[in-house]
């Protein structure tokens, strides 16, 4: 499946020519390697997203040609989200582990 149609489907990015244009601009990369929108991506490529000030970065869990919203967010798992300046977001707290 091509880049900018995962961003699309999984709703990542909600209009595939908006994910084209992110694609164009050098914000994305799969596997830590710059990504064209024609590129094909695969279950367990992990995506690097520069959102403005926020980088995501998220892992393939599922290819679909089409999703419902709600299944949607089933497609990939954020494995990381961070500001530029390198902090991390306020809403990430589920790395804490009591022993």
């Amino acid at each position: 499946m091509r880049l900018d149609k995962f961003l699309k489907v999984s709703r990542l990015i909600k209009r595939r020519t908006l994910a084209k244009e992110v694609c164009d601009q050098g914000r994305i990369s799969i596997n830590g390697r710059p990504a064209k929108a024609s590129t094909a991506v695969s279950v367990g490529d992990v995506l690097t997203v520069t959102f403005g000030q926020k980088i995501v970065e998220a892992r393939i869990e599922v290819l679909q040609e089409s999703a419902k919203k709600d299944l949607a967010a089933q497609m990939y798992t954020i494995l990381s989200e961070t500001r530029r300046s390198g902090e991390p977001d306020l809403d990430d707290d589920d790395e804490e582990d009591e022993a």
